[in-house]
C-alpha cells in the first residue's frame, strides 16, 4: 500500500500469522513463503499508520508545505522482512523522464515490526544507513543496545521495564513458586531471563523454566505440557506470542489441565486472534501488564471506510475483504463456493475487530510513530540557518533530507498528544514505562473482554510504582480468591524459616524460635533474642517482662514459714511467763534463772529474725537479715554455753576444797555471754564495712524468671558468721557431752547435748540444701535451719522443765532434787 508524498516514511507490517517454506539449499533461488491465516490487528496498525499520515497532512500547523508519503509492505517470514527493509532503505521509483532515468526513494524513517527478533534483524541492516527505526511493538531489552542498534526507537517500553513489573506483580500477591515459560526466540528469551533475575531479587523462586517454538517439534510441546501438569506451582509466567501461548493453551486443553494462574507479557494478553483458541478458556482470569490504551478520534471512521477499491493492487485487501463478508471479489476455483460480493458491502455494517477502538493500545504506539517522525520533521524544517545542530550551526538542506538528519531530530524530539500523553525517547530509544495491569475476564469464539484492575508506572519511586485499582479481579478459573502458589507455607511469629537441603531458598520448614527468643513478623529467617530482663511469652512472638520471684509473705511458703516464726515466739514467751511466774521454785532456781532468761530473750530474737528474710529483699533488709541472724544465735549459743560451764563448775564445787565458783559467778557468766557476742558483733561491722550483702536479680537459676535475692558482697564475711557461730555450738556440745554424766537429777547437760547435737546437724544439712537450691527456696531452706535450731533449744532445754512445772508440780522440790544424790548447786 503506498502513496507518493515529498517525504515518504516505511511501513512494515505482517498481515498474516505464520508462513510456510523450505529451508533454502543455496542450490537455486528459493521460493518465497506462503502466507497464512489472516492478521486483523497488523492490518489496523498499517491503518492506523495511512490515518495519522493523512491527519497530518491536513494539519496545517505541522509540515504545513509538505506532504507525508507512505510505502507499506506486508511481508510474512524473515527473508521477506528484512528484502522489504532493503526496498525501503534503497527503493527506486518509476522512471521519470524519455531517458529512463530513475531516483532513489529512500524511506526517512521505517515503521515496524510488531516482533523483537524481525527488527532486529532489519534494524542492524538499515541502521549502518542512519535511517530511523521506530517500533510500536517490539519490547525486546536487547534492542535497547545503541552499539548494535544506533538508529532504533519504539513508542512502547522495552521488556526490562515489563520483567521488572510482572516480577513485582508476582511478589505483591505472595506468589512465590511460580513456573516460567517463554517463546525461545529473541523476544521471549530475553523477556524471561530478565523477569527470572529480578524475580529471585524480589525473593520469588522458579520452578521450572522452559522455552519453545510454535513451529518447534510436538515432543517438545508435549514435554512442556507434561511438566506443568506435574508441578506443584500453580502460577505460571509466559513471556512468549500469541502464537505460542495458543498452541500451549489447546495442548493444555485436551489434557484437562485446569486451575492455573497465567500471568502473561503485553505479546498475547490482549490479543483479540486468542478466540480462535481451542483451549483459549483456560486463560480466563490471566492477568499481565499492557500498555495505556487511549481513544483516537476520527479512527473508527477511517477503517470504517476501507474498500477494496481504495487498494486495487493490494491482494491482501482483497484477501481481506472477502473473509470478512464471506464473498468472493472475483470467481476462481477456491472462491467457487462463496457468492459473488455486490459492491456495496460497507464495514459500517458488521461487528469486527478491525473497526473495534474499545481497546486501542499498541494502535496508539502506531499513531505516536508517525506523528514522532512528523515533529522531527518539523523542528527540522524550522531550523534556522547559523542555529543548526549540525557543523557550523547549519540546518538540514530542505529539499534533500537526509535520513541520519531525521534521526538527530528524532533523538531529541519531545510533545504531547492531543490526549494529553508525552512522548519523547531516552538516550538508548526507549520511551517511558507505564502500563495497565488487566485481567482478562472472559473469552468466547466472538470477542475478549479485558479489564483494567491496577497501575505502573516506572518513573515513579520505587515503593509507588505499582498500584491496584480496586476493581474486583476475576483469577484463574473464574475464583474470587487470590489463588496460593508457594512452595512452603508462611512461617508464623514465633518460628523462623530453615532451608531444605538441596531446594531453592523458597522451600524451607518453619522452625520455633529456641528459648529465650522471639520472632514478631512473618516469614522470619532469624529470631531476635529477648533482654535479659525479658522472656517470650507462649507464642514466642513477643517478649514480655520476667515474673519476679521472692519469698512473699502472700504466697504459701512464705504464709506457712511466718506462722512457724510467729509460733515460736509465742512459745517462747509462752515459756518465759511459765519460767518468771515459778521462779522461785527449786528447778529454776537449780538450773541458771538468769541465764535461762537470757536465752529465752535471744531464742526470741532468732525466731524474730526469720521474718527478715521474708518479702522483697532491699538494700537494708538484706544487712539486716544476714548479721541480726549471725548476732542473735551467737547470743543464744552464748547463753547455752554459758549454761553449760556453769553445770560443770557446779559439779566441781561439790568436791572437797573446790572454790572454782567464785571464779565462775554472775557475773563471769554475763561477761562470757557478751564477750562471745561482742566478737560477732565485730565481725558483723567489718562485713559490712568491707563488702555488705545487697539485693541481687539473679538471672543464672531460671532463664523464664528473676529470683530477687540477697548477694552475699563478701562470701568470706559470711561464712566468718557461720563458721563463728559453728565454732561455739562445738564447743558447747562438746562440754555438755562431758557433763551429761554428772551426778544431778535435773542435770541440764543431757538436755543441752541432745539439743546440740539437732543444732549441728541442722546446720551441717544446711550446708548443701543452701547451695543447690535454686531461687526463693534458698531463702526457705535458710530460713527451716533457724526455726529448726531455735525450736531445737527451745523443746530440748525448756520443755522437760516446763513439763516438771506444770504437769509434775510433785517433783518440783527441793527434796526430790536432792533426793537421790545429796548433792545441791553450789551457785542457787
Amino acid at each position: 500500500m503506498t502513496m507518493a508524498g515529498d517525504l515518504i516514511l516505511g511501513g512494515i507490517f505482517t498481515f498474516r500469522t505464520g508462513f510456510r517454506g523450505r529451508i533454502p539449499s543455496f542450490q537455486s533461488m528459493p521460493s518465497p513463503p506462503t502466507c497464512m491465516n489472516i492478521n486483523v490487528r497488523e492490518f489496523k496498525f498499517a491503518h492506523t499508520m495511512i490515518f495519522a499520515i493523512e491527519e497530518i497532512n491536513q494539519d496545517r500547523t505541522i509540515l504545513p508545505n509538505h506532504i507525508l508519503g507512505y510505502k507499506i509492505y506486508n511481508a510474512c517470514g524473515m527473508s521477506s522482512i528484512i528484502k522489504a527493509a532493503m526496498d525501503l532503505t534503497s527503493g527506486q521509483r518509476e522512471i521519470i523522464d524519455e531517458k529512463n532515468c530513475t531516483k532513489s526513494d529512500t524511506a526517512l524513517a521505517v515503521l515496524g515490526h510488531s516482533g523483537s527478533t524481525p527488527t532486529m534483524g532489519f534494524a542492524r541492516i538499515i541502521g549502518s544507513f542512519q535511517i530511523p527505526v521506530i517500533s510500536h511493538f517490539a519490547t525486546c531489552a536487547c534492542l535497547s543496545d545503541r552499539q548494535e542498534f544506533p538508529s532504533f526507537f519504539r513508542t512502547i517500553p522495552s521488556d526490562n521495564h515489563q520483567s521488572r513489573a510482572l516480577a513485582k506483580l508476582v511478589k505483591q500477591f505472595g506468589w512465590t513458586w511460580v513456573g516460567a515459560i517463554s517463546s525461545s526466540n529473541d523476544y521471549g528469551v530475553n523477556g524471561i531471563s530478565a523477569f527470572m533475575q529480578a524475580a529471585r531479587a524480589q525473593g520469588v523462586c522458579i520452578e521450572y523454566y522452559e522455552a519453545f517454538e510454535q513451529t518447534g517439534p510436538i515432543h517438545q510441546l508435549t514435554r512442556i505440557v507434561e511438566i506443568i501438569k506435574f508441578s506443584t506451582s500453580k502460577v505460571v509466567v509466559a513471556f512468549m506470542t500469541h502464537r505460542e501461548i495458543k498452541v500451549l493453551a489447546a495442548e493444555l486443553y485436551k489434557q484437562n489441565i485446569t486451575g492455573l494462574q497465567w500471568v502473561g507479557s503485553d505479546a498475547w494478553i490482549t490479543d483479540h486472534s486468542l478466540t480462535d483458541s481451542e483451549g483459549h478458556s483456560i486463560l480466563v482470569g490471566s492477568v499481565g501488564f499492557t500498555v495505556r490504551g487511549a481513544q483516537i478520534p476520527g479512527l473508527k471512521e477511517h477503517l470504517s471506510q476501507v474498500h477494496p477499491s481504495k487498494f486495487p493492487d493490494s491482494q491482501f485487501v482483497k484477501d481481506f475483504w472477502e473473509d470478512v463478508f464471506d464473498c468472493s471479489l472475483n470467481r476462481t476455483a477456491k472462491t467457487l463456493a462463496r457468492k459473488p460480493c455486490s459492491g456495496s458491502e460497507s464495514l459500517r455494517d458488521v461487528e469486527s475487530q478491525f473497526t473495534d477502538v474499545s481497546e486501542l493500545r499498541f494502535t496508539n504506539n502506531v499513531y505516536k510513530s508517525v506523528y514522532a517522525v512528523a515533529h522531527a520533521l518539523d523542528d527540522l524544517f524550522k531550523c534556522e540557518e547559523g542555529q543548526g545542530p549540525f557543523s557550523n550551526g547549519s540546518c538540514a538542506d530542505a529539499q534533500h533530507v537526509k535520513p541520519w538528519q531525521v534521526l538527530h531530530y528524532l533523538q531529541n524530539m519531545n510533545f504531547t498528544t492531543r490526549h494529553g500523553e508525552n512522548v519523547f525517547f531516552d538516550e538508548n530509544g526507549d520511551s517511558p514505562a507505564r502500563y495497565e495491569l488487566v485481567s482478562l475476564r472472559s473469552i468466547t469464539p466472538a470477542a475478549m473482554r479485558l479489564a483494567t484492575i491496577g497501575f505502573y508506572d516506572a518513573t515513579l519511586p520505587s515503593k509507588r510504582r505499582f498500584t491496584m485499582s480496586g476493581a474486583d479481579v476475576v483469577w484463574g478459573g473464574g475464583s474470587k480468591m487470590v489463588p496460593v502458589s508457594v512452595c512452603s507455607g508462611r512461617c508464623r511469629p514465633g518460628t523462623r524459616k530453615v532451608l531444605q537441603k538441596g531446594k531453592p531458598v523458597c522451600c524451607y520448614d518453619c522452625v520455633p524460635c529456641a528459648d529465650g527468643e522471639i520472632s514478631n513478623t512473618t516469614d522470619s529467617m532469624e529470631c531476635i533474642k529477648c533482654p535479659v530482663e525479658y522472656w517470650p511469652n507462649t507464642r514466642r512472638d513477643a517478649c514480655l517482662f520476667k515474673d519476679v520471684e521472692f519469698l512473699s509473705y502472700a504466697e504459701g511458703m512464705g504464709i506457712i514459714l511466718t506462722f512457724f516464726c510467729l509460733m515460736g515466739v509465742i512459745l517462747t514467751a509462752f515459756v518465759g511467763i511459765v519460767f518468771f511466774k515459778f521462779q522461785q521454785t527449786p528447778i529454776i532456781r537449780a538450773n541458771n534463772s538468769e541465764l535461762s532468761f537470757l536465752l529465752l530473750f535471744s531464742l526470741t530474737l532468732c525466731f524474730l529474725c526469720s521474718l527478715t528474710f521474708i518479702g522483697r529483699p532491699s538494700k537494708w533488709s538484706c544487712m539486716l537479715r544476714h548479721t541480726a541472724f549471725g548476732i542473735t544465735f551467737v547470743l543464744c549459743i552464748s547463753c547455752v554455753l554459758g549454761k553449760t560451764i556453769v553445770v560443770l563448775m557446779a559439779f566441781r564445787a561439790t568436791l572437797p576444797g573446790s572454790d572454782v565458783m567464785k571464779w565462775f559467778g554472775p557475773a563471769q557468766q554475763r561477761l562470757s555471754v557478751v564477750a562471745f557476742t561482742l566478737v560477732q558483733v565485730l565481725i558483723c561491722i567489718l562485713w559490712l564495712t568491707i563488702s555488705p550483702p545487697f539485693p541481687f536479680k539473679n538471672f543464672q537459676h531460671f532463664q523464664e524468671k528473676i529470683i530477687l535475692e540477697c548477694a552475699l558482697g563478701s562470701a568470706v564475711g559470711f561464712w566468718a558468721v557461720l563458721g563463728y557461730i559453728g565454732l561455739l555450738a562445738i564447743l558447747c556440745f562438746v562440754l555438755a557431752y562431758l557433763a551429761r554424766t554428772l551426778p544431778n537429777n535435773f542435770n541440764e547437760a543431757k538436755f543441752i547435748t541432745f539439743s546440740m547435737l539437732i543444732f549441728c546437724a541442722v546446720w551441717i544439712a544446711f550446708i548443701p540444701a543452701y547451695v543447690s537450691s535454686p531461687g526463693k527456696f534458698t531463702v526457705a531452706v535458710e530460713i527451716f535451719a533457724i526455726l529448726a535450731s531455735s525450736y531445737g533449744l527451745l523443746f530440748c532445754i525448756f520443755l522437760p522443765k516446763c513439763y516438771i512445772i506444770l504437769l509434775k508440780p510433785e517433783q518440783n522440790t527441793k527434796k526430790h532434787i536432792l533426793g537421790k544424790t545429796g548433792h545441791t548447786d553450789s551457785h542457787n
